[in-house]
């Protein structure tokens, strides 16, 4: 979450500010679900060789970020590499190696390994409906639409800017610098 907080710091604040709704709300879940990151849902993909075909990833946050770190014991050189699609960028990715990206707006794969070599995947994200879960009062929307159409009516049209007021959440460079020079 260091990264996430650095490179990324409205998006963080947004996410820490509304999980910790959650966590208030919810005690009886683990909060979070690792001391260091403030993501509150992980995917461990497990296997010998383990890549992943071009995709999006549609019902995470669109304004926020997933990380992802490469596990294994692979030649980076040669194979584990990340395609970011929409950008033409191919990235060496080696183990050990965190990559941030918005991962359901950029559509992203990488190159399987070797034969004989080990790669897997742990990727840290949040689901754009625990976010809604939590507008809501922590109910889903279909729930919320039977008990409080009008609630349920209003979130709606909230929803129409979130996803701009969410890419402003994006720093500039300019941003980033003035911040980290910052005293404290």
């Amino acid at each position: 979450s260091a990264s996430y907080a650095l490179w990324h710091p409205k998006a963080y604040e947004y996410y820490k500010e509304e999980l910790d709704k959650l966590w208030e709300g919810h005690p009886e879940l683990d909060n979070p679900l690792f001391l260091r990151s403030i993501m509150p849902t992980v995917a461990f993909n497990i296997g010998r060789n383990v890549s992943t075909k071009k995709h999006v990833d549609p019902q995470n946050c669109p304004f926020g970020w997933c990380l992802v770190t490469a596990l294994g014991k692979f030649n980076s050189k040669a194979g584990g590499h990340i395609i970011l699609w929409e950008l033409g960028v191919v990235l060496e990715f080696p183990a050990g190696a965190c990559v941030c990206l918005p991962s359901a707006v950029v559509t992203h794969s990488n190159i399987p390994v070797a034969s004989g070599e080990t790669r897997a995947s742990f990727t840290q994200y949040c689901s754009g409906e625990l976010f809604r879960y939590i507008e809501n009062g922590f109910l889903t929307d279909t729930v919320l639409k039977t008990k409080d159409p009008l609630l349920f009516a209003i979130n709606r049209e909230r929803r129409r800017t979130r996803l701009q007021n969410g890419y402003r959440m994006f720093s500039t460079v300019k941003e980033l610098l003035r911040r980290q020079s910052r005293p404290g």
